[in-house]
């Protein structure tokens, strides 16, 4: 709720309650903070559908290595398929987290992977915007763009 107040013709807030509690708050962006280590533990398996049950029904990934859309499970798997030959791991190296609402939350910012490509370890850094939905308690990939 908002209490305002006329003050030389404009209007002001001048006191904002919220039921949200912080702590709620803060313990909602640290778990999704814990989401990409998640992620990356998935891809070590090496399992395209482990990978892909991460994401939400109805997600978007617009992949590091890829130009192609992917929006269904198949496709998200297909994708995995390809990258997960690369053996990659990933390390944040900066991350922004931010509450929208209590079952959605964005983790944007800078990631590194190591790969293996022809034998040969190599690295690509890339900026990343994960967006995460909430379901049943659990947090899941619903947009992803690398």
């Amino acid at each position: 709720s908002f209490t305002y107040k006329k003050l030389n013709g404009k209007w002001y807030i001048i006191d904002h309650h919220s039921s949200a509690m912080p702590e709620n708050e803060e313990m909602a962006v640290i778990e999704v903070s814990k989401q990409f280590a998640r992620w990356n533990a998935a891809l070590q398996t090496l399992d395209p559908k482990k990978v892909a049950s991460l994401y939400a029904p109805g997600a978007v990934l617009l992949p590091t290595v890829s130009n192609k859309v992917r929006t269904t499970r198949e496709e998200i798997e297909d994708y995995f398929s390809q990258f997960l030959q690369l053996r990659p791991n990933g390390k944040i190296n900066d991350a922004m987290v931010r509450l929208l609402a209590p079952d959605t939350a964005i983790n944007s910012g800078v990631y590194t992977f190591n790969l293996v490509k022809d034998g040969k370890p190599t690295q690509v850094q890339a900026r990343y915007s994960f967006t995460y939905k909430k379901i049943d308690d659990e947090w899941y990939i619903a947009d992803h763009h690398s």
